[in-house]
């Protein structure tokens, strides 16, 4: 039975049947004066019998305007907000979490009840908006993976069928191709490392073995490693350090490893000058230490600055996709420093070159 009708019911229970209760009791009253002699003389008197039916009248009155009030107020103030919250659950069974549910400005029961619906409608939305962004960039991810997987996996095919049909007949041309291989696999095998990361960044089980390093010492080994890189590439090598040199900072060298050589590599990627140069700076910071990692590459347009660190997000200038990877470099980036408690941020001219800082706090014993 709907609630309308139910307080239509009630309605009918507290005013309907104490009227006509009332009224048939006048009646049988009335029906009865001949034998009562004080109510025959009662309903002789003109002026007491005007006043005993307009007491009657008024007491119906009372009685239905009061019964309206009340089925008024139970309506508005229990009805309504059942019926929102009926149509609100309604909707959500049909996977609809656009809709706002009104919440009384009172402080009662009803209330309160309204308010928790709609904080979980809001919690609920907020999942599931979580989630429909999760598929698109899993979607996009494993786009960006194949997509980039192919021209290794083609290069791989073509120079090993050379090697087979004996195309690479001297012992240059094979090492070549050996080379090349070699490249490629280590092309996918970096890809495959990147999803893998990912995955676990998205899990949020990201494995973590903090201890004390010395960041000078720390860098120096660094730079003896990276060095030898980008020799290869034709890029130069600028090191510098303002730190003390017991200088520490709590964290994880493996992790530290993959964030220098994420930013490393994306320099060498959109390397555009004949004659590279990546300079990495060591500054002090009182508390923190800054770290400066700065190329003179293509650079990276202002408008697109706020959000290289975010996941998949590529521009026309900066992460084409011709150049390869997966989009999610800079994001693995700036999740592991703030794992550090550290934070990471960049400053770029287009046609110029890009700073990337990294600045962690300082361990004071």
């Amino acid at each position: 039975m709907r609630l309308r009708y139910k307080l239509i019911a009630v309605f009918g229970g507290t005013v309907l049947v104490p009227t006509i209760l009332f009224a048939i009791s006048l009646v049988v009253i009335m029906r009865q004066k001949q034998n009562d002699p004080v109510l025959s003389y009662i309903s002789g008197v003109p002026d007491i019998r005007d006043l005993a039916i307009r007491l009657a009248l008024i007491i119906i009155v009372i009685l239905i305007l009061t019964g309206i009030t009340l089925v008024s107020f139970i309506y508005r103030e229990i009805a309504l907000p059942v019926g929102q919250l009926s149509e609100g659950t309604r909707r959500i069974a049909e996977g609809d979490l656009d809709f706002e549910i009104e919440v009384p400005d009172v402080d009662d029961t009803m209330a309160e009840l309204c308010r928790s619906f709609e904080y979980m409608r809001m919690k609920l939305k907020e999942t599931t908006d979580k989630t429909l962004e999760s598929e698109r960039e899993n979607r996009k991810l494993i786009s960006n993976i194949t997509h980039d997987l192919k021209t290794p996996v083609t290069s791989i095919k073509g120079y090993a069928e050379g090697l087979i049909d004996g195309v690479a007949d001297t012992p240059e041309k094979r090492q070549k191709y050996l080379r090349t291989i070699y490249n490629k696999a280590n092309d996918m095998d970096r890809l495959i490392n990147e999803l893998t990361f990912y995955s676990g960044i998205d899990a949020d089980r990201i494995p973590y073995n903090f201890a004390r390093i010395n960041i000078c010492e720390y860098f120096d080994d660094c730079v003896d490693e990276i060095g030898m890189d980008l020799e290869a590439n034709n890029i130069d090598l600028d090191y510098s350090s303002e730190l003390a040199p017991d200088t520490l900072i709590i964290a994880d060298p493996e992790q530290m490893k993959k964030v220098i050589n994420n930013i490393i590599g994306n320099s060498v990627k959109y390397m555009d000058k004949d004659k590279g140069l990546i300079s990495i700076r060591l500054k002090d910071e009182e508390e923190s230490v800054l770290i400066e990692i700065e190329d003179n590459g293509k650079g990276i347009d202002n408008k697109d600055v706020p959000y290289i660190f975010d996941r998949f997000y590529r521009t026309d200038t900066s992460r084409n996709s011709s150049k390869g990877g997966s989009g999610i470099g800079l994001s693995i980036v700036k999740k592991i420093v703030e794992d550090h408690g550290g934070r990471v941020f960049a400053h770029s001219r287009l046609g110029e070159g890009t700073t990337i800082f990294l600045e962690f706090r300082k361990y004071m014993p």
